[in-house]
């Protein structure tokens, strides 16, 4: 079969490789659609350990497709079966684990992180995952772009739940790629009474504007004189960071109203140190939370979400590519070009 695979720093080579073979307890899935996220991105530009000349990795984590075969101890799926599959997997026995944050398991492996991924023409699905309920099988109205794109939500929905959105609330996006889009799809579906979204670049908030006209966009690193006017001085009642600007999370608290909820989901390069004036949050009962990865009850409720319609997440896909086009797309996603750039297979 054909996969991406990462040797090293910037080195991802298209190569012909042997199908996985599968265990009993294992499936074999045809990957459908896959989409190239900015941990991706992050790899290929930095390298990672998981990836070197003597063990390259094939990437890829947000991915869907069809069941092609299945260990004879596999019970609970069958050959055809149309899945998406949640990629963390814990050990089960700690005790994140068994409050149900796998995601969280200080052991955790990943399709496409530790584990081989999506971006080839099939994917071996551990034990683990399936012992976990990270598979879960698609209605038959959610497409396989769909399913695919319910991992990046899913991961947007943990933050969602921390940020506690409520009806009225004025909420700001630092970040308008895929991901700060999500965030404020799901703020205007809880009813937040302003979704105002801030980026640096105009193409971005161009973007955010077609998919929703309702969305605020503003531009620029100076907005905390716009968002004053907007909220009649009160400042924002939740503020999200989804880029990796530690600007950005300085930023926040200024511009942030009493009993208000800041959520930093941008990660920042390893060892960024941030200055934040605590009196603010001291004096304004600021809640202050991290969010990262996404629980199998957060994967799960997302796609139900997807599946009733609640959220639409196919206005994100800017382009989709052949595996043997990989390049491009990575190229796109390394540019910010577009949002969320796709591997289809045929």
């Amino acid at each position: 079969m054909l996969a991406a695979r990462l040797y090293g720093k910037e080195d991802i080579r298209l190569e012909e490789v042997s199908r996985p073979d599968i265990t009993e307890n294992e499936i074999l899935l045809k990957v459908q659609s896959s989409f190239v996220c900015g941990t991706d991105v992050r790899m290929y530009k930095n390298g990672h350990p998981n990836a070197t000349p003597d063990s390259p990795l094939i990437l890829g984590h947000e991915l869907s497709g069809v069941i092609e075969g299945v260990g004879k101890n596999v019970t609970c799926y069958k050959e055809g079966n149309r899945v998406a599959v949640a990629p963390n997997m814990g050990c089960g026995i700690c005790d994140l684990c068994i409050g149900g944050n796998t995601h969280l398991c200080p052991d955790y492996k990943a399709l496409g992180i530790s584990l081989g991924g999506a971006f080839a023409e099939y994917a071996r699905i551990p034990e683990a995952a399936i012992r976990q309920g990270n598979v879960i099988e698609l209605k038959e109205n959610v497409t396989y772009k769909e399913g695919a794109l319910v991992e990046p939500l899913s991961c947007v929905y943990n933050a969602f739940e921390r940020s506690n959105i409520r009806p009225g609330d004025y909420v700001l996006v630092i970040g308008a790629g895929p991901i700060g889009i999500m965030h404020a799809k799901l703020a205007k579906a809880a009813g937040a009474a302003k979704v105002i979204i801030n980026d640096l670049v105009e193409a971005r908030l161009e973007l955010c504007r077609k998919i929703d006209p309702a969305f605020m966009v503003v531009s620029g690193n100076n907005i905390k004189e716009q968002i004053m006017d907007e909220t009649g001085g009160k400042g924002v009642d939740v503020y999200i960071t989804a880029c990796p600007a530690a600007a950005a999370q300085e930023a926040s608290l200024s511009m942030m109203a009493v009993n208000g909820r800041v959520i930093f989901f941008g990660g920042l390069p390893k060892g960024t140190k941030v200055t934040l004036d605590t009196n603010l949050i001291h004096y304004k009962q600021l809640i202050i939370s991290g969010t990262t990865r996404a629980s199998l009850r957060q994967y799960r409720k997302t796609l139900d979400l997807v599946a009733a319609g609640e959220i639409e997440v196919q206005d994100l896909v800017s382009g989709s590519y052949v595996l043997a086009d990989f390049h491009k797309a990575i190229d796109n996603a390394s540019r910010g070009i577009g949002l969320k750039n796709e591997i289809v297979f045929e």
